[in-house]
């Protein structure tokens, strides 16, 4: 068994964010396990860019509701103990609602050596945020 030294908490960069986002690195595997496991804490209306993972990624709702929105326009909304999975390689994003915080367990997988493990593409216009949620789990 080995206890872990965890990093300070980081803020989210406003290149990959809009509004105030924070962050604390829970597990960053060493090989061959290549599992990331971030804690992630989202402000009122605070969401990520458009992006997407080489191998995936899954995000656990701990706190507040969560809107994960895809290019279809789909926005799915989750509450605390629901999991969503964002297969290979979809463009997707995700965030806090308006009116709370929400936090996530962001969790995925390095990718192999040389290939970014996200693509960061641009920012969610304000329509494509606040756009009806088509989806409730």
């Amino acid at each position: 068994m080995e206890f872990i030294n965890v990093a300070p908490t980081g803020k989210g960069p406003a290149a990959q964010f809009t509004g105030d986002v924070w962050y604390d690195v829970i597990y960053t595997g060493t090989d061959p396990s290549r599992t990331r496991t971030n804690m992630v804490r989202f402000s009122p209306g605070a969401h990520t860019f458009w992006h997407h993972h080489v191998l995936g990624q899954t995000l656990h709702v701990v706190a507040g509701i969560a809107l994960v929105g895809t290019r279809d326009g789909v926005i799915f909304e989750a509450h605390p103990g629901q999991t969503i999975t964002c297969p290979p390689g979809e463009e997707h994003w995700h965030g806090a609602t308006e009116d709370r915080f929400m936090e996530h367990l962001a969790i995925w997988e390095s990718a192999v050596e040389g290939t970014p493990e996200t693509t960061w593409l641009e920012e969610v216009t304000d329509d494509q945020y606040q756009a009806p949620r088509s989806r409730q789990f």
